[in-house]
């Protein structure tokens, strides 16, 4: 039996580390927008340059957008395209899975 093509391009986004939090976290945001420092914060673990190798790889997926504002200083954010939004709604039936299942302490 093979596996579903469709399942295993899934998971080479979501089977990356980070990936699912930060699609998960922006998702949280409101407009499902944020700047990559309050990422950096509320992503414990997370180095600047992973976090931005993940943001860059999640862009070129069609994920997230980059969005530059001009000015001084400059402002960058990052927010959920349509196609990111929908992945975020789709990891609400695991995390509801994992809440049933797992024993995961809240920090």
């Amino acid at each position: 039996m093979k596996v579903c093509p469709y399942i295993e391009a899934s998971f080479q986004i979501l089977g990356k580390k980070w990936n699912g939090q930060i699609v998960h976290y922006l998702s949280l945001c409101e407009h499902e927008m944020a700047h990559f420092s309050d990422i950096k914060r509320d992503l414990a673990g997370i180095t600047s340059r992973a976090l931005s190798l993940k943001l860059s790889e999640l862009a070129e997926d069609g994920i997230v957008d980059k969005v530059v504002e001009g000015g001084t200083p400059v402002t960058i954010t990052y927010v959920l395209t349509e196609k990111g939004s929908s992945l975020a709604k789709s990891l609400k039936p695991i995390q509801e899975w994992a809440r049933q299942n797992m024993n995961v302490e809240s920090k």
